[in-house]
């Protein structure tokens, strides 16, 4: 299977640095969520005789509430914050220790099931024997993702990491792209910009610094249109090295 490339102009060179987003991109996201959910939600369910129905309720009144009073910022995807609220809306108030229990059931649970696609490593094994610079341009807390990073065994291909809590916001604002291009300093202007949302990744990186943006599809991605339409598109990492080895070939 090749990679569908909608703008050949777009790949004429080697780039000089390659930015990744991480959530849903280089793992698949939607399967660890949803055991880490129905951990926490089994949790709470013994803990205190809440029905499943009634805890999804108000799990989701008060990530609904965060997001709303947090907007795009890093804290606003805080599950631990979700917690919190979520005990006070059973009416149980914050209780510190119990949020702080069910957040680490959440991400341990998260991280367990969490697997990389397949041939992630490889191709950042071709990028750096290329000698092409990378960074992580990701959304959510710095802590997390550095977790993620090291329980991958991804902390040493990448070169830098931006996080939103970093930036001071969520992608698609600017500010991610423009600090992660700050610290690797690529010695020109072809930057790549690998992910998996149309908005914040795609038309985010173009926007904000005229990436070629390559979306990775796969169940439960939703292609890019218009002005959120990627440059190209791809459902396997060997299909980014297979281009990646043609324009080195070409030059």
């Amino acid at each position: 299977m090749m990679i569908k490339i909608s703008n050949d102009d777009r790949f004429t060179q080697i780039p000089d640095a390659i930015l990744f987003d991480t959530d849903n991109t280089l793992y698949h996201y939607d399967p660890a969520h949803a055991l880490a959910m129905s951990a926490v939600r089994g949790k709470v369910a013994a803990t205190f005789s809440l029905d499943p129905d009634d805890f999804d309720k108000a799990y989701a009144s008060a990530r609904s509430e965060v997001k709303l009073r947090l907007k795009d910022t890093a804290a606003s995807h805080s599950r631990l914050l979700y917690l919190q609220r979520m005990l006070e809306i059973i009416g149980l108030g914050s209780q510190v220790l119990v949020a702080l229990d069910l957040e680490q059931t959440y991400w341990r649970t998260f991280l367990s099931n969490a697997v990389l696609f397949d041939g992630v490593k490889e191709l950042l094994d071709d990028i750096r024997l290329l000698g092409i610079p990378t960074a992580i341009v990701t959304d959510l807390t710095a802590q997390i993702q550095f977790r993620k990073m090291v329980y991958f065994g991804l902390d040493r291909y990448f070169d830098y990491i931006v996080t939103s809590e970093e930036a001071g916001y969520d992608k698609p604002h600017g500010a991610q792209f423009e600090l992660a291009l700050k610290k690797v300093r690529p010695s020109g202007n072809c930057i790549w910009m690998i992910g998996d949302n149309p908005v914040n990744d795609i038309g985010g990186a173009r926007r904000r610094i005229d990436a070629v943006t390559l979306q990775k599809l796969h169940n439960g991605v939703q292609q890019g249109q218009g002005e959120n339409a990627a440059d190209a598109v791809f459902q396997e990492f060997g299909q980014v090295r297979k281009l990646l080895e043609r324009l080195g070939a070409a030059h």
